[in-house]
């Protein structure tokens, strides 16, 4: 019988931060060593962060990754590491090297290159053939990448070379269905090979992709003996059994809530704060309407970065009702941001009287409420150059999947925490904060009489969203249907849905993708998020 004891690092390592990843391996690695680990692990191309997307087609950028796993290499005295990287042998590989006695011991490729979703690894790498197994304190450990457990063979493989213990480095992005489904793979991995599997993964933001950690540990029967918890960035000890081919997780961090509105709310903060900080802004600012989506971006936006890092804008005019007046102003209030409200009435006539007589024969329509938005979006922008703060858009998901927005108005942003939110998951999530708040005897975070108001633009008169739109219940289960099933429209009218609302939806999704071409990065979050993943022509005859 064999105990080994691993080290698996569950942290952020940015893409492009060559040096600083290098440097974090090290402090993380002397961490293993003191604590007795034989092994220590990273996650997937820990060097170069995933995705480094065209930073791996310029051959200074692979140069200094290599440079960088040399000298960790040198510096290995008495721990064993796994870290991924990327290699270049005139071709490209996903690779993970075992670094042990001072040098590189070997160094495997990623044999499954996922090409769906937001992957995009067939368009840099090439594959690898076999699974690396190597003796480690009397335990034979074979070592596979991300996408590789996901498929039978390359887990076989390793099985057929004599791997007692599978170690599997990830950089496996977030979505509201992947835990489960990662389970599901593992455990069938385990039972198909026999082998115990150590699942590490990538945590952080990038861009418009949130990696969760979420790390796992599976006996060889397939039972999960431990989880760790989403987001967290955290060393997690484990020590290995090769007698009964079990893993034993030692003091791991647990989640206090493990609900899907828990997760998706740490999912929306995690993202904010790398995007906001991994690119150098002091912080954000947004305007405040008065309603759900702009109350939600705001409660996530201090949660990300505290409240004196946010500064949230009221710009009311003829139509903004008392109640968002005063909700915006609770809300700033208790959440104690810089508030400021900037009536723009007078701005918003000055533009129409410029306008008149270039307007004249036409009558009032969708323009002059559309140019509310934008005077808006002029206001916004100026803060934000001024004060050097980040606009966040506050749009969801709902809203741009039928153009529900005005291009340079709301839609003006550089980053968009809602945008893989639906309008029925904005009210969970918001209902869910105020619960959490309530349970820590905190005030409420969004006013109840945001949540429970019809939801509105107020662009003109007594308007409400439903004016336009079905009512958001019937207009997301269509959506979701469409989107991320990719249902048709006879399909989607079969299981219960009126044939012409279907069609109206439809065709509002298909024409008003030239404005989500526009529209700002934001998490993705959902199985086919806008963006990165979803990529429908603009120009189409497809309907």
């Amino acid at each position: 019988m064999a105990i080994l004891r691993l080290a698996l690092a569950q942290y952020d390592f940015p893409v492009g931060a060559v040096a600083g990843n290098a440097a974090k391996v090290g402090d993380l690695m002397a961490q293993a060593r003191e604590g007795g680990a034989s092994l220590a692990v990273f996650p997937e191309l820990t060097l170069s962060g995933y995705p480094p997307e065209d930073l791996l087609l310029r051959p200074s950028f692979l140069a200094a990754c290599q440079c960088e796993l040399n000298a960790l290499a040198g510096a290995t005295d008495g721990v064993a590491v796994l870290v991924g990287h990327p290699h270049s042998e005139g071709e490209v590989y996903n690779a993970a090297s075992l670094l042990r006695g001072g040098r590189i011991e070997l160094t495997t490729h990623k044999q499954a290159l996922p090409n769906y979703g937001v992957f995009d690894d067939k368009r840099y790498f090439r594959p690898g053939h076999d699974s690396a197994v190597a003796m480690i304190d009397g335990v034979r450990v074979g070592m596979l990448i991300c996408e590789d457990i996901w498929q039978p063979e390359p887990a076989a493989k390793a099985a057929a070379a004599g791997a007692e213990l599978i170690v599997v480095i990830n950089a496996s992005p977030w979505d509201d269905a992947k835990q489960a489904g990662r389970e599901a793979v593992l455990t069938e991995r385990a039972k198909e090979t026999g082998c115990a599997i150590a699942y590490l993964n990538l945590v952080g933001g990038q861009d418009e992709v949130v990696y969760d950690g979420g790390s796992l540990l599976v006996n060889a029967h397939g039972d999960i003996a431990a989880r760790a918890p989403n987001f967290v960035d955290a060393m997690l000890w484990a020590e290995f059994d090769s007698e009964t081919r079990t893993l034993r997780a030692e003091n791991w961090p647990v989640a206090p809530d493990g609900s899907i509105e828990a997760t998706l709310y740490a999912a929306l903060v995690r993202g904010i704060r790398d995007y906001i900080d991994k690119n150098g802004f002091s912080g954000v600012l947004l305007g405040l309407s008065g309603g759900i989506d702009s109350a939600l971006t705001l409660a996530l936006a201090v949660d990300a970065l505290g409240a004196d890092r946010v500064t949230a804008v009221m710009m009311p005019t003829r139509y903004t009702s008392q109640l968002s007046l005063d909700g915006a102003r609770a809300q700033a209030e208790q959440l104690g941001v810089d508030y400021h409200v900037i009536d723009i009435e007078q701005t918003y006539q000055s533009f129409i009287e410029a306008l008149t007589p270039a307007f004249r024969g036409k009558g009032p329509d969708t323009t002059e409420e559309n140019l509310q938005s934008r005077t808006r979006g002029v206001m916004l922008m100026a803060l934000s150059n001024k004060h050097g703060r980040l606009l966040l858009a506050t749009g969801n998901k709902s809203e741009m999947a039928v153009g529900y927005a005005t291009l340079y108005g709301d839609m003006c942003g550089a980053y968009a925490p809602l945008k893989d939110v639906y309008k029925t998951v904005v009210y969970r999530l918001s209902r869910w904060r105020n619960a959490h708040a309530a349970r820590l005897g905190e005030p409420e975070v969004i006013p109840s009489a945001v949540i429970d108001r019809p939801p509105s633009a107020e662009l003109r008169d007594n308007q409400t969203d439903q004016d336009s739109l079905p009512p958001y219940d019937e207009l997301d289960a269509i959506l979701a249907r469409f989107i991320e099933a990719e249902q048709s429209q006879a399909e989607i009218a079969a299981q219960g849905f009126h044939a012409d609302t279907v069609r109206r939806v439809v065709r509002l999704v298909l024409l008003n993708e030239f404005k989500r071409r526009q529209s700002a990065p934001g998490p993705r979050v959902t199985t086919r998020a806008f963006g990165r993943e979803r990529r429908y022509p603009i120009t189409s005859g497809w309907k």
